[in-house]
């Protein structure tokens, strides 16, 4: 488990890739919020939140998302979900998904992203793929990366790209919203997936059932 501080300087160039402009993005996320919204609240610098949320030390912004609907499920429901020794289906908590829905986004303009998908790119930030691969024990670390690299990518960075912990071969992404544009995402008009729903959960152990995991009774 890497550690250790950033350095004080990058010695060399992040990575730079382009989301163009009409991507689709599916997002999981609370039905409280707009589809194209932004998560305001920073997380506590060292207790819960996410790998790359935002926190006092670097308030900003932040939306993950998913190049397809099952990287968002994926890192949105099966965080540390262990298999059954036993061979049976992974279950879900229905707490996981309480209150919470699928949206499909498009994104409006060209949007530049730091990848963190190959060794390589991980590489040019002084890191490998804990970064993008390590449990939410480690977060309060992963956050204070994230920040740094925001740091030495300002102003060009609008958001980060790398392999889905739980799907690698699917593409997660974190938008920052103090560098992308006023609706730089709107909502398409494919309707909401509700988790709340019978035909919510149905779609949902779908999806999870190739991952060898379904909803809790």
């Amino acid at each position: 488990m890497p550690h250790y501080r950033p350095p004080t300087e990058p010695t060399a160039t992040p990575t730079k890739v382009a989301l163009a402009a009409g991507t689709a993005l599916y997002r999981v996320h609370s039905a409280r919020r707009e589809a194209a919204a932004f998560n305001p609240v920073p997380a506590h610098c060292l207790y819960g939140g996410g790998r790359f949320d935002a926190t006092a030390c670097d308030p900003y912004g932040y939306l993950y998302a998913g190049l397809t609907p099952e990287a968002a499920v994926s890192e949105s429901v099966l965080h540390s979900l262990p298999f059954d020794p036993a061979g049976g289906a992974r279950l879900v908590p229905r707490v996981a998904v309480e209150g919470r829905r699928l949206s499909v986004l498009r994104s409006t303009v060209d949007l530049d992203l730091v990848s963190l998908v190959t060794g390589q790119d991980l590489a040019a930030v002084h890191q490998d793929s804990w970064l993008v691969q390590t449990e939410a024990r480690d977060y309060p670390y992963t956050r204070d990366w994230a920040h740094w690299i925001r740091t030495h990518t300002d102003p060009w960075a609008q958001g980060f790209l790398w392999s889905s912990k739980r799907d690698p071969g699917a593409r997660a992404l974190v938008l920052f919203g103090d560098h992308c544009p006023p609706d730089a995402l709107v909502a398409t008009a494919d309707a909401p997936i509700d988790f709340a729903t019978a035909d919510g959960r149905y779609w949902l152990d779908e999806v999870l059932l190739p991952y060898h995991a379904r909803l809790a009774p």
